[in-house]
């Protein structure tokens, strides 16, 4: 047994958080409001963040390994002047964990001086690389974002919207990005949509300030409205001449990530035009009429499965109790004791309140069950705090399939439902029932009548064709 560990080698039993992006055009402040947008989605990575903001002649860029708010001191943001400015906050699902692949990237070329920030995966990265790299084109990071900059810099187009759109059109796989150049904010969606990309509007004395963020709680931070989303293939333009919307490519098949509303977003946000809260209170809801069970309590596993639990308890008429308490005051680094203690890492972040659990059956409810080592973890916590029955239940279908859109998933022979039946889950977990929600009850649950979002982690059918799978996982970042 080591003497320390990090807190990212005893994660949870969820899929990594992928990546956050923020843009604001128009405001005397643009560096702080995108670090106060980055603070909101800090939750979508917490590896590294940066700020490139811009007044309008020169583009400033900070990044650092890190917490958004360790990160941009108030020494900092006054290094970042401009009225306006793009964010990231960075979990790697492309690309090593390095200080040289954390965003935004930077670069002079002939098209001036620009910044870039993505959230997704380019699954034709890799190939286009390899041709830059054939032309002469130098990395200076492992990341695919720094990709697009170099097709935007080689570009023969004369206005960086021509090049940007050139560029765009090369890429495949999915893609949130939001540039910066001198006088302008740019961002653009790939023509599926599986990234989120949200716009918002600033009244101002001055005039209207206009920003765009991964999700909408960035907003409600810094008292935006949400007026909408950047629609897929689509590119805006936040510049001199106010706003510009037009299409890069025609929308593709509708991709939209479906695991932003089982788990990655914030329950308050709106993502793709719907409220998270209301999406996971719905998954309990059917959840509990499909899979009924008699019980005394409802518990959430904290704290992404609270929502879900709450419409659980709701439909069944279960008492609902926080019978699990979470500690978010955990450092990155602990010392063990010598003695080793059993479900270490688990114990550090949830511990049970024996109170609501002594003698009672109960339904511990979760959005999400990947490789099933913390469940068992977390059944057998149930178990010793004196629970009689422990019957889990997970708000959507299994998890066979791994992303190769933006999010770090693990491979399919990690996955455990791709592996093993439900009844082998339930004996490996070690609880007394298990149940996941229907493919069909979770489209009713987003309200996806129109076929608008990817369910390729539960069916193992991808809505666009993969350059490369061997590529495409060699690349994902050592876990």
């Amino acid at each position: 047994m080591p003497d320390h560990d990090q807190t990212e080698h005893l994660p949870f039993d969820k899929f990594r958080e992928e990546c956050g992006v923020f843009a604001v055009y128009g405001h005397p402040e643009a560096g702080n409001l995108a670090h106060l947008g980055l603070h909101a989605l800090q939750h979508r990575g917490q590896e590294s963040a940066g700020i490139a903001a811009s007044d309008g002649k020169d583009v400033y860029c900070h990044k650092s390994m890190g917490h958004v708010a360790d990160i941009f001191t108030a020494g900092v943001l006054n290094m970042l002047p401009g009225h306006m400015a793009i964010g990231h906050t960075r979990y790697s699902t492309a690309g090593d964990t390095a200080i040289l692949n954390a965003q935004p990237f930077s670069v002079a070329c002939n098209k001036g001086r620009i910044a870039v920030a993505h959230n997704g995966n380019i699954t034709n990265a890799m190939e286009l690389r390899r041709d830059l790299e054939d032309h002469g084109s130098i990395f200076q990071a492992s990341s695919d974002t720094e990709v697009v900059l170099h097709l935007v810099a080689k570009s023969d187009q004369k206005t960086l919207e021509s090049a940007l759109r050139e560029a765009l059109l090369a890429l495949e796989g999915a893609f949130s990005l939001v540039f910066l150049a001198a006088d302008r904010v740019i961002v653009a969606r790939d023509r599926h949509g599986f990234r989120p990309l949200a716009i918002g509007r600033m009244n101002l004395s001055s005039g209207p300030a206009y920003v765009f963020a991964s999700e909408t709680c960035a907003f409600d931070l810094i008292d935006a409205h949400y007026i909408g989303d950047v629609e897929p293939g689509e590119m805006v333009i936040a510049g001199p001449e106010g706003l510009t919307r037009q299409f890069y490519a025609p929308p593709g098949r509708n991709a939209q990530c479906v695991f932003e509303h089982v788990y990655f977003s914030r329950p308050d946000s709106i993502v793709f035009g719907r409220s998270v809260q209301a999406s996971r209170e719905k998954m309990g809801q059917m959840l509990s009429m499909e899979m009924p069970v008699a019980a005394d309590v409802v518990v959430p596993i904290p704290d992404s499965g609270v929502a879900a639990a709450l419409g659980y308890a709701t439909a069944s008429g279960i008492p609902f109790r926080h019978g699990l308490i979470r500690n978010h005051y955990i450092g990155r680094t602990f010392i063990e004791p010598s003695q080793a203690i059993r479900d270490f890492g688990v114990r550090l972040k949830l511990n049970p309140v024996r109170e609501l659990l002594q003698g009672k059956s109960v339904v511990l409810v979760d959005d999400s069950l990947v490789r099933g080592t913390t469940s068992q973890k977390i059944v057998r916590m149930v178990r010793g705090a004196g629970a009689k029955e422990v019957h889990v239940r997970i708000s959507c279908p299994p998890t066979v399939s791994p992303c190769f859109y933006g999010v770090d998933t693990p491979t399919k022979r990690e996955l455990i439902a791709a592996n093993q039946s439900i009844e082998e889950i339930r004996q490996f977990i070690d609880c007394d029932t298990l149940a996941y929600l229907s493919l069909e009850n979770l489209h009713k649950a987003v309200a996806d009548g129109d076929s608008k979002y990817c369910y390729a982690c539960y069916t193992g059918k991808y809505p666009t064709e993969l350059v490369n799978i061997d590529e495409l996982m060699a690349s994902r970042p050592n876990r």
